[in-house]
C-alpha cells in the first residue's frame, strides 16, 4: 500500500519508509492500534485506510497526543511545525484555519472514520497508564524521545506484549541527538527478555520470543 502524505507534515516522509512501516502493520493485520505521537494525523491516517482495507470498518484506532507546543514538551524533540511550502501555509492559515498540529484538524483528516478513531489530548506519561490495554494489539510509539518519556510509554504498553501477543514498533531508534530512544529500547528489550529487529535502520520492532 502506497504511503500518502496528505498535503501535511509527517517524519515518514521518505516513501520507502513510509511503505515499509505500512508493510510492517498489514502483515500483523491488528484491530485494535494505539499511535503515540500522533503530530499532524498522517500516519493515523495512513494506518486507518490500511486497516480498513482489511477489515473494513471492524477495527479501532487510537491517537495519543500533546496536539500542540507547549510547556509539556518544551524539552522533547519534536518535529518543526512549521511549513516550508508557501502554498502549505496559506491552506491551513486562511482555507481550514486550523493549526495542522491541532486535535480539531487531525479529527477533520480522519473524519471517513470518525467511529473507529479516538484521540486523546495529553501528556502520554499522565495519561498512557489510564488506557486499557488489554485489547490493544499493536502499539507505534513515536511520542516524546527523552529518555524517562520512553521507558515511560514502553512500561505501560508491555501488556500488548505480553498479554496479547501483539507488536511494539518504535521510530527513532538510533537518532543521534536523541540517544536515549536506543537506550530505553535496549533496557526495556534486555531487562524483559523480549526480542527486537531494527527495520530499515530506523524502527525497532519489539515482540515476544
Amino acid at each position: 500500500m502506497k504511503y500518502k502524505k496528505y498535503f501535511r507534515k509527517t517524519s515518514l516522509k521518505q516513501a520507502n519508509i513510509g511503505e515499509r512501516f505500512l508493510d510492517e502493520i498489514a502483515f500483523k493485520k491488528p484491530k485494535n492500534f494505539l499511535e503515540i505521537g500522533v503530530f499532524h494525523g498522517v500516519t493515523a491516517r495512513n494506518v486507518c485506510e490500511l486497516l480498513h482495507s482489511i477489515h473494513k470498518f471492524d477495527f479501532k484506532y487510537i491517537g495519543l497526543d500533546l496536539f500542540g507546543e507547549s510547556s509539556e514538551n518544551s524539552d522533547e524533540i519534536i518535529p518543526s511545525t512549521k511549513f516550508n511550502n508557501p502554498l502549505k501555509k496559506i491552506y491551513f492559515k486562511y482555507v481550514l484555519q486550523k493549526d495542522p498540529y491541532s486535535i480539531e484538524a487531525v479529527s477533520d483528516l480522519l473524519k471517513k472514520f470518525n467511529k473507529n478513531v479516538h484521540l486523546i489530548k495529553g501528556n502520554s506519561n499522565k495519561l498512557l497508564k489510564k488506557i486499557d490495554m488489554s485489547k490493544i494489539d499493536y502499539v507505534f510509539l513515536d511520542g516524546g524521545h527523552a529518555y524517562e518519556t520512553v521507558k515511560n510509554d514502553l512500561y505501560y504498553s508491555k501488556p500488548v506484549l505480553d498479554n496479547n501477543n501483539g507488536t511494539i514498533l518504535c521510530d527513532d531508534y538510533n537518532l543521534s541527538y536523541a540517544p536515549g530512544v536506543k537506550r530505553a529500547i535496549d533496557e526495556f528489550v534486555f531487562g524483559n527478555n523480549f526480542k527486537s529487529e531494527i527495520i530499515s535502520e530506523r524502527f525497532a520492532k519489539i515482540e515476544k520470543k
